[in-house]
């Protein structure tokens, strides 16, 4: 008890200037937060709103004129299911793709022993800054037969050089070179030790680098609107981008009363929209959240 009581007398005293600026930081923390969620909190409550009380800037905490006629009339286009299994489609193949490839790559670029490595890792460097452009590339692509083709979405671009700079600095600094010495010694050759111990070890990365290339290939449009030309393969995006085009020349091209619902239709189905394309994706992010910070840090400060 005495060695208590004189350590609680040797703790340093808490200024009131620490406390003060604690709480500072704290309404600091709470104002940032504040502002970067309240964005998608409206965005929530107008998909339930009457677009007039959107449009008047009557809708703040809670929506007025609660109604779902925007999710019903955007769930009624039969194209917007072909979408989202083609999405769901590029996403799961594309995303294992890029793992495969972006990971291979990175775990070659990590061993010292490779014969070129850094002249090979300029080579990939140098496509992050010159690229031979939008006609050079879809040249390219339509000679090799991808053009309007299901692969179109998940093969052309499944390199990212920055994913591969991120898994190589995580290789590179968080598993031991002892360890390939020791598989060495038990007869481990390169591409069982990368299944068999890289992998395992590496999950965080991992978890990532598929959320970040699965995000992509959810959110991607500009590729499908290039590439693709039967509707049967439009991603999500597109489907969903087409059908406001559509609702937008509606409103525009009408008259009267006609007109007027179209609009209304049109304003409500924006907010919709955003709920509908960006609801599954943000449910897979807390399976990697855990994981989503110790993957970009670790390797990328020296210890």
């Amino acid at each position: 008890m005495e060695l208590a009581a004189s350590a609680i007398r040797r703790a340093p005293k808490r200024r009131s200037s620490d406390s003060l600026l604690e709480g500072l930081l704290y309404v600091w923390a709470a104002f940032v937060l504040l502002i970067t969620l309240y964005p998608l909190y409206f965005i929530v409550i107008a998909s339930f709103s009457d677009p007039s009380a959107v449009g008047n800037g009557q809708v703040w905490v809670w929506p007025k004129g609660f109604t779902l006629e925007g999710y019903k009339e955007l769930l009624n286009h039969s194209n917007i299911w072909v979408g989202y299994r083609n999405t769901i489609f590029y996403t799961a193949v594309g995303t294992g793709i890029g793992l495969a490839v972006n990971l291979s790559a990175a775990y070659a670029l990590s061993r010292k022993d490779l014969f070129g490595r850094k002249a090979i890792t300029l080579f990939f460097l140098f496509t992050m800054f010159f690229n031979g452009g939008l006609i050079p590339t879809f040249l390219t692509i339509r000679d090799f037969g991808l053009y309007n083709s299901f692969w179109v979405m998940v093969l052309p671009f499944a390199v990212g050089v920055f994913d591969i700079i991120v898994a190589r600095t995580f290789f590179q600094n968080s598993i031991p070179a002892d360890l390939w010495e020791s598989a060495q010694i038990d007869g481990c050759g390169n591409l069982r030790y990368f299944f068999q111990f890289v992998l395992p070890l590496s999950k965080a990365v991992v978890s990532v680098l598929a959320l970040w290339i699965a995000v992509g290939h959810w959110n991607s449009y500009f590729g499908a609107l290039i590439y693709l030309k039967d509707e049967s393969l439009y991603p999500l995006q597109l489907v969903l981008r087409n059908i406001l085009i559509t609702n937008q020349m509606q409103s525009s091209m009408g008259s009267g009363e006609a007109a007027e619902i179209a609009l209304r239709l049109a304003n409500l189905m924006r907010y919709s929209v955003i709920i509908v394309s960006t609801i599954p994706i943000m449910l897979a992010y807390p399976f990697v959240q855990k994981h989503f910070n110790q993957g970009v840090m670790i390797g990328a400060v020296k210890q």
